[in-house]
């Protein structure tokens, strides 16, 4: 397994250390051209922007497969941001393959405006033993400025996420924020036979199971920095427990295991900073809300009411808490202090309002409202002043999450009949099915990479 290598001016790319996730080292180049303001979409989604993509050239002997893959897989990344449409080849004025770059050759910019390109994208690949080398380059062509140039080096194996890396690249470049094709979905499936825990990439290639207990397995959730799952596991007396998957074993098994083992412990959020988790554990017969430390250490209670108090969001600073209370007789979405303070209920439209998640930027809280016999995606300030859905459908749709760029969510959807998963942007457009085997349910998106 690689570590990850960088320079100053590279965004790093996240090597995970569990198993299921492959190791990719990438390294930045020293060009200038880095430090170049980005492109700035105001409105992402208002319009594509046009990218013209010479062939990814082999640099040697042996790497045209290479180059074929790695092309290939950022061109989907880039179609998966559904922020850019590709030039025709066809259309071309300039050459349809990209020239030795390390020729220096100068990129003759009217060739690309003529045709209606913001922007040349360009690559060598080179397979070098087990690892495979690659220069890129991305050209605004309307300044005719080099605003990328990074050098990336991977396993053979992880092809695809190196394409993946150079289209969030491409994304940072044009508004600012990387992409999030090379992020990865945590969800549950039924595809093995059992409610199994399983990740895929965000574009829903991928997938592998990451537990395989034939028990009843639920709510995954990821760790901050993308290094742990923590989910629910009825493998444990047949009694809900929290389990974590990290590093090199698929599970090193119970967590919090000082906690009274005869409290059903229901769900478990890390908080952003990663030190304590938010649990649903039962009292009395009733589900309430605690933080504890990772280590089990410092549990403090949050909830008092006897009322069903569930589905624990934090803020991103980490100050705040949505959640889930059925205290007025029906549940409805709350928001309190991190340490139990300060709670008053957020949402008042609707008689059946679930599962909410705070978005990365802090400004919006998505959560399930019943509507009719089914339920919508709805988004709602964390003030209550704002509440608009963004999913609408004849079928349930549930369990919204977030990428971490905020411009997309993932959620759970029976509009075919069984149950899969699909990811939108905040616009409501661009919606994609990512999941097509099993019945798919608890999406939850992971962090970018390190």
């Amino acid at each position: 397994m690689m570590a990850v290598l960088g320079r100053p001016g590279a965004r790093g790319l996240r090597a995970s250390y569990v198993p299921w996730l492959l190791a990719i080292a990438l390294v930045a180049s020293a060009a200038n051209a880095q430090r170049r303001p980005p492109i700035i979409i105001e409105n992402p989604g208002a319009r594509a922007y046009r990218v013209a993509i010479q062939e990814f050239r082999p640099s040697r002997p042996g790497s045209e497969s290479a180059a074929a893959a790695v092309e290939q897989a950022m061109e989907r990344g880039l179609a998966f941001a559904a922020l850019f449409d590709e030039v025709d080849r066809r259309a071309f004025l300039g050459p349809t393959r990209t020239p030795p770059l390390d020729r220096g050759d100068p990129v003759v910019c009217p060739n690309w405006s003529q045709i209606g390109a913001d922007a040349l994208i360009q690559a060598e690949i080179e397979e070098a033993g087990e690892g495979v080398r690659a220069e890129f380059k991305l050209t605004d062509v309307s300044r005719c400025v080099a605003i990328l140039h990074k050098r990336y080096r991977i396993t053979k194996a992880e092809l695809n996420r190196m394409g993946h890396a150079m289209a969030d690249d491409v994304v940072a470049a044009f508004t600012g924020q990387p992409g999030v094709s090379d992020t990865e979905v945590a969800f549950i499936s039924t595809r093995t036979g059992a409610k199994e825990v399983h990740v895929m990439n965000a574009d829903g290639s991928g997938v592998r199971a990451a537990t395989k207990n034939r028990s009843l397995n639920l709510f995954p959730g990821w760790s901050p920095d993308g290094d742990a799952i923590v989910y629910t596991s009825y493998r444990y007396r047949v009694r809900p427990q929290l389990f974590l998957l990290t590093r090199g074993e698929r599970s090193p098994g119970r967590i919090l295991r000082n906690l009274d083992s005869s409290r059903p412990l229901y769900r478990g959020v890390f908080s952003p900073t990663g030190d304590r988790l938010a649990v649903v554990m039962s009292v009395d017969g009733a589900a309430e809300i605690f933080t504890v430390g990772r280590q089990g250490q410092a549990l403090k209670r949050l909830t008092r009411s006897g009322a069903i108090e569930m589905s624990p969001s934090w803020s991103p600073d980490s100050r705040r808490m949505a959640l889930v209370s059925d205290r007025t007789g029906s549940p409805q979405v709350y928001v309190m202090n991190a340490d139990g303070s300060g709670l008053r209920r957020l949402t008042f439209n609707g008689s059946y309002n679930t599962n909410p998640s705070w978005s990365p930027d802090g400004r919006w809280i998505a959560y399930e409202s019943r509507v009719g016999g089914q339920f919508d995606i709805w988004l709602i300030d964390p003030e209550g002043r704002t509440n608009t859905p963004l999913v609408t459908h004849s079928r349930s749709d549930e369990h919204p999450s977030w990428a971490p760029d905020g411009r997309k969510i993932a959620f759970a959807s029976t509009r075919r009949g069984r149950s899969d998963i699909y990811v939108i942007d905040i616009n409501g457009k661009n919606l994609r099915r990512v999941t097509n085997e099993g019945e798919n349910t608890n999406p939850a998106w992971g962090p970018y990479r390190r």
